[in-house]
């Protein structure tokens, strides 16, 4: 177990500083703000005065940051039910190698969907023994399931997620407007969290009417029109009013139409509890770059046109988009390259959570912003909206979830040797400068930069949901 780390470069309060942590049973109990240089000096005090010599002391490289675990809140690992799409040994190993220390599992594409506490015990029990990182999870709304709402949020799972449209899978349906209110009127009784895929079904319908189904779609920007920029901005406007109205915490889920910003904006001025993300995805990848066929791509919304994604980065700076998460989605090679090389047979999805950390660090240098903001979307926020108030940044009483990363070490990236399931991602042969080395959970080394090779050790236990409203503080 970790006892102290030393080190030049540790977050904290969103700046580097020379720290040194100490940790006992998994929880920074002491930090201590250094001078540069001063490392290796007290690694030797450390040594002299500790009852155990300095026992699980780890002092890193001068080169390497140390930053807080990511918490992604949006992956789906698919287990039960779906195990051969991904598993929570083959995801939660992904995650830890990522520098991703929690995860939220989404509701679906598991069998049973997580959409009563019976379903969410099967997955529970599916998961025991096998998580390499801390592992949470979201209930789901289906319709006639809103009496099965309050026993799930006290059953511990984090809100509550909702289609508008077909998700994919048969057993996840969506709800309609009514359906959707109800719903949101339940959980706002109890302050619990909604969180909705906002795209329009009669908008799409259109859409696909009008560009898809007389041909086959092989150019991804082609596809794209079938799922327009005003579906989203529709989705969203309705379920604005439909906050409005019943005042339910609500989440936007992988926003990728940045024209729906403006709503958004007006909105949180208006005061609606109302947060959103984006995934690593739309932030590095733009439709027209994309080669024809690509099914590894595809994705739900869609991946858009170079000004938009320029428009998302935008979006995150002015403070309008809360998070980046994952949206981890795979799926077979059968399914992913269903009907190729026409895109709308494929599987929509994009296996990316290994990479996705990584990947908007180095595209956020490459406009200039730092990893201490990186870190605050992608670990401090996304533990915010979940309620987990001992992850999320490097502190007093926080769990030592930690990640060391390498802003220099430049990789390219292989699908075939990440750890997800299937060897299929959007990310191979994209170059990464900047990489993670080690990481930390409650205090337990997963793996260092000095020892990569030794097999990691499922440590990763349960998260409960605890109800608190932390993030919407950000917007009332």
């Amino acid at each position: 177990m970790l006892r102290h780390l030393i080190a030049e470069q540790v977050l904290l309060d969103g700046e580097f500083t020379p720290a040194h942590l100490e940790v006992l049973e998994g929880e920074i109990i002491r930090i201590h703000r250094l001078s540069s240089g001063e490392g290796r000096r007290r690694a030797e005090i450390v040594k002299a005065s500790d009852v155990g010599a300095g026992a699980g002391m780890t002092v890193v490289s001068p080169r390497h940051q140390v930053l807080p675990g990511n918490v992604d809140t949006h992956v789906h690992i698919n287990e039960p039910g779906r195990t051969s799409w991904e598993g929570f040994a083959t995801g939660t190993m992904a995650a830890a190698l990522g520098g991703v220390t929690s995860v939220v599992d989404m509701p679906l594409n598991s069998i049973p969907p997580t959409v009563d506490v019976d379903s969410l015990r099967i997955k529970q029990q599916a998961a025991a023994g096998q998580t390499f990182v801390d592992v949470g999870f979201w209930g789901g709304i289906i319709p006639g399931n809103t009496a099965q709402l309050r026993s799930l949020w006290d059953a511990g799972v984090f809100g509550f997620k909702c289609f508008l449209l077909p998700s994919g899978v048969d057993e996840f349906p969506p709800v309609n407007g009514v359906q959707l209110r109800e719903a949101m009127t339940e959980v706002a009784s109890f302050d619990g969290l909604v969180i909705v895929h906002a795209e329009d079904a009669e908008t799409i319908e259109r859409a696909t009417d009008l560009t898809g189904r007389r041909r086959r779609l092989s150019h991804y920007a082609d596809w794209a029109e079938t799922r327009p920029h005003d579906a989203e901005v529709a989705a969203i406007s309705d379920l604005i009013e439909a906050v409005r109205e019943t005042g339910c915490r609500t989440h936007i889920l992988h926003l990728a139409s940045a024209r729906a910003l403006d709503i958004i904006a007006d909105a949180r001025a208006e005061g609606l509890p109302l947060t959103v993300e984006t995934c690593p995805h739309y932030l590095c990848f733009d439709a027209e770059a994309i080669p024809d066929g690509a099914a590894e791509f595809k994705c739900c919304p869609p991946i858009r046109d170079r000004g938009n994604r320029e428009a998302l980065w935008d979006g995150l700076r002015e403070g309008i988009i809360d998070a980046v998460v994952s949206d981890h989605s795979p799926s077979t090679a059968e399914e992913k390259h269903r009907g190729a090389p026409d895109l709308q047979q494929a599987w929509g999805g994009i296996s990316g959570l290994q990479v996705g950390f990584s990947a908007v660090a180095h595209e956020a240098r490459l406009r200039g912003i730092g990893i201490e903001t990186v870190s605050a979307w992608m670990a401090t926020n996304t533990s915010l909206l979940a309620g987990l108030r001992r992850k999320g940044s490097i502190a007093l009483g926080k769990d030592a979830d930690l990640v060391i990363y390498d802003p220099g070490q430049t990789n390219m990236v292989s699908a075939a040797g990440l750890a997800h399931k299937n060897p299929i991602s959007a990310y191979d042969h994209y170059e990464i400068t900047g990489a993670v080395v080690g990481a930390v959970l409650r205090g337990t080394p997963l793996y260092t930069a000095q020892d990569t090779t030794s097999a990691l050790v499922p440590v990763g236990g349960f998260l409960q949901g605890l109800g608190s409203p932390e993030l919407s503080a950000l917007r009332r």
